[in-house]
């Protein structure tokens, strides 16, 4: 269900104006607004991929970059933070079975992500409740289009899949837009190249035309940027590894057999690094190695699984990198990054 609606037309396009909107009326007059201050981008992302992650999955504004930037940002922001931080903490325990106790007991973390996660599961059913009072089928978010096409009112199902899409499209897009400015910032030679192929690309068109924004059919003609991206993503994953668990006997391609059940794990971060896969300049940021003749060139994702790869490739992949593009543009063409 959810890949047939994330790759519809209608669904794009929705995903597209919620960050259009955000930049426009938020993120451009925030940067607008900082003279002579330190601004912390990583949070300023985190902001912006929250707001825009809650108002397509439920059509909820949490207004987290507001000019005068709130702290906390929201408490549903606060809460899935915590909620998130203290899951990841329990992979890092010498032994599962501290963190068990501590639940059964409900002392110290475990109290503290028990109370989190109820804050998330209130608001997600807060929200499902408002989708039934004031009906869904002429609503464009993704709970909506789910809670249309349900049979029975499973309203557990439904608060784990918005939960899932807020983990998946959060600190992803903004670990990924930290890193790039970073990189932008180390090289402006790269800065100047995508600045050169935006003025390209958008020649004829007036100023005023939809407020001076890039639009989604231009975009696609970036091939630069695009590789940029990429490139960027593989010196910077924003998921460093993950895991995958067999659900039979396998055998994987260099013979090692894996047993049904077997965590398997992989690690996009070192394999972006590896000299054996990427050549002798795999650590320099280099976008022309994904160019040919001045076009993008996708390499094979079993080597690049940023994204993952087969039946298991990112379902919002195309709209995180049309999120990344839309922050990219819109920065570089009112800004020098140092």
């Amino acid at each position: 269900m959810a890949s047939l609606e994330l790759g519809s037309v209608s669904v794009r396009m929705h995903a597209f104006n919620i960050v259009k909107s955000e930049i426009q009326t938020r993120l451009i007059p925030l940067l607008n607004s900082v003279s002579g201050q330190v601004l912390d981008l990583q949070d300023v992302f985190r902001r912006f991929s929250f707001d825009n992650i809650c108002k397509f999955s439920f059509g909820f504004d949490p207004c987290c970059l507001e000019l005068s930037l709130p702290m906390p940002a929201s408490e549903f922001a606060e809460a899935f933070d915590l909620a998130s931080k203290l899951s990841a903490q329990r992979g890092l325990s010498s032994s599962s079975l501290i963190w068990k106790v501590k639940r059964v007991l409900n002392l110290g973390s475990e109290k503290e992500l028990k109370s989190a996660i109820k804050m998330v599961d209130q608001f997600a059913q807060r929200m499902i409740n408002q989708r039934r009072e004031l009906g869904f089928s002429d609503k464009s978010d993704l709970l909506s289009r789910f809670m249309a096409t349900m049979i029975d009112d499973d309203d557990k199902y439904l608060r784990d899949i918005v939960v899932s899409f807020l983990l998946a499209g959060r600190d992803t897009v903004a670990s990924g837009l930290t890193s790039f400015f970073w990189l932008l910032s180390q090289n402006p030679k790269v800065e100047f190249a995508i600045r050169d192929e935006l003025e390209k690309v958008t020649a004829g068109f007036s100023p005023s035309d939809e407020q001076d924004f890039v639009m989604f059919d231009q975009m696609r003609e970036m091939h630069y940027l695009h590789a940029a991206l990429c490139e960027s993503l593989r010196l910077f994953p924003p998921v460093q590894f993950d895991s995958k668990f067999a659900q039979q006997d396998d055998v994987l391609p260099d013979f090692t057999f894996v047993r049904k059940g077997t965590r398997v794990t992989y690690h996009p971060y070192a394999m972006g690094r590896m000299e054996r896969v990427w050549g002798s300049d795999c650590l320099e940021f280099k976008p022309e190695r994904w160019l040919k003749n001045g076009r993008y060139v996708p390499e094979n994702p079993y080597k690049y699984p940023v994204f993952q790869a087969g039946l298991r490739v990112c379902l919002g992949k195309e709209m995180a990198l049309v999120e990344m593009k839309c922050v990219v543009l819109a920065i570089i063409k009112r800004f020098n990054i140092q």
